[in-house]
């Protein structure tokens, strides 16, 4: 399979695996707590075994934050893997408030090729591959495709994308802050900020929707100094990358790397 067909095999996965957490978002679902003290629901488990059932025929590894992840002995012998968070800001999704996400992407040389954000609620979708560019399609065209119920539904949409970024960036500095992370570092940060620019906007949005909207050209800057896992950025850094944006690790000031033996990521930063 070439990159066209993959990214076309990623789109699909993205969608039905919305369509499986609308299902559980819809009912008085039950919270659990992994180990990390992060929440998880059905939800998220139902995504990753419909985003891995829709990868197969693709017969290149998935890492899922959802799945055993083999050990590194095995893992760095892959010329490419899937890297899948099936529900990217599962606080939100307890909270109800549709900042949720899927996101998928393939690494090959240990950098994303190809990336794919879905938001189940608003049906904004986010694709982007290596030498092809970085897309949007918006949720009420995402929607009216769906209700067509054709076949061709990704073709569709890819004939729908919008190459980002699709807008001038906003005259006073803005920045995307998590809406359920934010700490006194980035406070600090961003009044560094305001010395250095006079007003800063800042807006607050979960899931992996900031690295997309600093994509778009919606926000200058997503800067994260907490603990974030490569599934929580591969795809968003694809997306940013393909738009001519740039998703750097603070430790590096090198772009992210991944599929690594240890699987957790740097402070990092997506600029403009």
């Amino acid at each position: 399979m070439d990159h066209s067909a993959l990214l076309d095999l990623a789109i699909k996965a993205a969608i039905a695996a919305g369509k499986e957490i609308l299902k559980i978002y819809e009912t008085d679902f039950f919270v659990e707590t992994k180990s990390d003290n992060t929440p998880v629901t059905l939800a998220d488990k139902a995504a990753s075994d419909s985003i891995v059932l829709a990868l197969n025929p693709s017969n290149i590894p998935v890492i899922s934050e959802e799945e055993a992840i083999l050990d590194y002995e095995i893992r760095k012998n892959w010329p490419k893997v899937w890297l899948v968070d099936p529900l990217d800001g599962t606080k939100e999704f307890v909270k109800r408030n549709g900042e949720f996400t899927v996101n998928i992407a393939l690494i090959e040389n240990n950098q994303p090729v190809i990336g794919v954000i879905y938001s189940p609620v608003s049906k904004d979708l986010y694709f982007a591959a290596v030498n092809y560019g970085s897309f949007k399609v918006d949720g009420q065209s995402v929607l009216a495709e769906k209700n067509k119920g054709d076949v061709d539904l990704v073709e569709n949409l890819k004939k729908l994308g919008v190459k980002l970024p699709d807008q001038k960036l906003p005259k006073t500095y803005t920045v995307v802050a998590s809406r359920s992370h934010l700490s006194k570092d980035i406070n600090q940060h961003i009044d560094k900020l305001k010395n250095l620019y006079g007003q800063v906007d800042v807006i607050n949005v979960g899931s992996s929707i900031k690295q997309c909207w600093v994509a778009e050209g919606k926000a200058h800057e997503y800067m994260r100094l907490g603990t974030t896992m490569e599934w929580d950025t591969a795809a968003g850094q694809c997306i940013l990358e393909q738009s001519g944006s740039q998703l750097l690790d603070l430790e590096t000031n090198l772009p992210m790397r991944y599929n690594k033996e240890n699987m957790k990521n740097s402070f990092f930063i997506a600029k403009h």
